[in-house]
């Protein structure tokens, strides 16, 4: 498979694309207004397609990497989608964040159209993505996974095979839930400090001497103690897409989930105006401005 199409060339996709450059795979990136600069990629030997459906003509593999489920839907299921011209053979993997029940939805229909289908969500952030060390929870039958590893070690550092298809995605949204959930606890809990006359040095620094440590408090300790949110590039919305997704997960599978509403009802509040596209560290801001104590 040396052949391989990419849609979905933002944050982490342009990382993900430069690597498999750097490898010796040809690449195909579909154009679209969501990609960063393409410059570097084209540098690097990058094709261009148009429409998905172009893409797919000549791709032996097509990564998707955008931002949720109506977005998979579109480009794979749509009239110019990628299922619209998939050659026989032909292995998709979904990097991307969606709901569990749209991505057993989608791998049938790429299955009904002879396509192979895998879902393959990543944890870590565009920095690991540049440097070809993210984490990849996969959803897929075994053989495939084996056949594709060459391709994912491209890219990825650590690889977990979740289960069958719908696996990956299950598991990105349990740890989602579990990642941005603490950080938008750590925001609340630092705006409640900063009413309440505590020294943000002092927060900081119990919390990483005692339960409160973690990677969620590291990735928030640049804002919490100089305004910088790039620790954490993820921003309110996208936080908030991925919580209504683990909500929905946990509905369709009977679960209880009154925490995570809590959480959405937080992030639900915070992603108005131009906050929408702040990163999550600043809810510890956005939270205290809402009560009146910026």
């Amino acid at each position: 498979m040396k052949n391989i199409g990419l849609i979905g060339a933002g944050l982490m996709g342009q990382g993900i694309a430069s690597n498999l450059l750097k490898k010796g795979y040809s690449l195909t990136v579909l154009e679209h207004a969501g990609n960063q600069p393409l410059d570097a990629l084209l540098g690097l030997g990058a094709k261009t397609a148009a429409t998905p459906a172009l893409l797919a003509q000549s791709a032996e593999l097509i990564i998707l990497c955008v931002t949720g489920s109506p977005q998979v839907e579109d480009v794979l299921l749509s009239s110019a989608g990628v299922l619209a011209a998939i050659q026989p053979g032909t292995v998709v993997i979904d990097c991307s964040t969606a709901v569990p029940t749209s991505t057993e939805r989608v791998a049938k229909a790429v299955t009904q159209a002879g396509g192979l289908f895998m879902d393959a969500p990543m944890t870590r952030t565009a920095k690991e993505a540049a440097e070809g060390r993210l984490n990849l929870l996969v959803g897929a039958d075994a053989a495939l996974l084996e056949r594709c590893m060459p391709v994912l070690r491209c890219f990825a550092e650590n690889i977990t095979h979740a289960g069958p298809v719908g696996s990956g995605h299950r598991m990105k949204l349990l740890h989602n839930y579990v990642s941005l959930g603490t950080a938008a606890l750590i925001a609340e809990a630092a705006a409640c400090a900063q009413v309440s006359g505590v020294a943000m040095e002092t927060f900081v620094e119990v919390l990483s001497k005692g339960g409160g440590a973690g990677v969620a408090l590291e990735r928030m300790k640049p804002y919490l103690l100089s305004g910088d949110a790039s620790g954490l590039r993820f921003t309110v919305s996208n936080a908030l897409k991925d919580i209504n997704y683990y909500n929905t997960m946990a509905q369709d599978a009977g679960a209880d989930s009154s925490i995570a509403a809590g959480v959405k009802n937080t992030l639900a509040a915070a992603c108005t105006g131009e906050d929408a596209q702040a990163f999550v560290p600043e809810l510890m801001r956005i939270i205290a401005q809402r009560t009146g104590h910026a």
